[in-house]
């Protein structure tokens, strides 16, 4: 894989795949190994996604300042790789925990932007958490995978093992997708593979509540367009958390998908796609 070396001298790596303008694309997690966002649904068909392996996953090495792994400092590499790409502005894509690092990037350099589009982002950068992930969770008890899930949710909140969390994050697995069909099982078996629990935990580090609140006042001077994609059978991020975030946008729409969970990509690509393509060939000034 291709790198690129950041503000720091550390050197992260990252894929390109497809044809056409170029998309960066956040992995979420946080701190999991980008390779579970694939194609996203066949964006590289009009894009060129250019996905980085943050800081401690995938082909990049581990941090050796542990506080380079907080969110506002992944931002400054998302930086540094708009530079090694030589772009003078881009179209930006988030998924999950990653959308605070896009957000925080859109608070430090958002005239570099043209697009924003952030996917089934939680809301906790807002001070905001709605109740409604877990009102899908029971609204979906009637579901083979439910009881198992309901055991395994309660067994994780005392597991220290790693493997152990690892077993357990398969059995909750189903109640982050819209069903539980062959394509969801086999990008939900990949994850446990794919996480990496140094990083994660240092991904919130560092930001007090000034910064916080100073980030989100830098927001409401983002001119780009900002597009937040949710789903309303996502029980981990829930629905309206998409909407508290767009709002903290001055162009920020939010666009809930039916049927969809928290990879929108996975459970119904022929309709997350079509949504993100007209987006981004929309005007930074629409």
């Amino acid at each position: 894989m291709p790198t690129f070396t950041s503000y720091d001298g550390a050197e992260i790596a990252y894929r390109s795949t497809g044809e056409g303008p170029a998309l960066v694309c956040l992995a979420g997690g946080p701190a999991r190994d980008a390779a579970y966002l694939g194609d996203l649904g066949g964006l590289d068909a009009t894009r060129t996604l250019v996905i980085p392996d943050s800081r401690g996953t995938g082909d990049t090495p581990p941090a050796e300042d542990p506080g380079s792994y907080a969110f506002t400092r992944l931002a400054e590499d998302v930086e540094a790789l708009r530079e090694h790409l030589g772009l003078e502005h881009f179209a930006l894509l988030a998924h999950d925990a990653a959308a605070a690092t896009a957000q925080a990037y859109a608070a430090a350099h958002g005239d570099r932007l043209t697009h924003l589009v952030l996917v089934t982002p939680g809301s906790r950068l807002q001070g905001e958490l709605p109740e409604d992930a877990r009102e899908i969770f029971q609204e979906r008890a009637a579901e083979l995978w439910w009881p198992e899930a309901m055991v395994a949710l309660h067994d994780l909140e005392e597991a220290t093992d790693f493997d152990e969390v690892k077993e357990l994050l398969l059995k909750i697995a189903p109640m982050a997708y819209g069903r539980w069909d062959e394509p969801q099982q086999a990008h939900a078996a990949a994850e446990a593979d794919q996480l990496n629990p140094v990083p994660r935990a240092g991904f919130w580090q560092g930001v007090d509540e000034p910064t916080r609140l100073a980030l989100l006042r830098r927001l409401r001077e983002v001119t780009c367009p900002v597009l937040v994609i949710t789903g309303d059978r996502d029980a981990v991020s829930g629905m309206h958390a998409g909407k508290v975030v767009a709002e903290s946008f001055p162009q920020g729409r939010w666009q809930p998908l039916h049927e969809v969970g928290h990879y929108p990509w996975v459970d119904e690509p022929e309709l997350f796609r079509p949504v993100v393509e007209e987006f981004l060939e929309g005007s930074p000034a629409d």
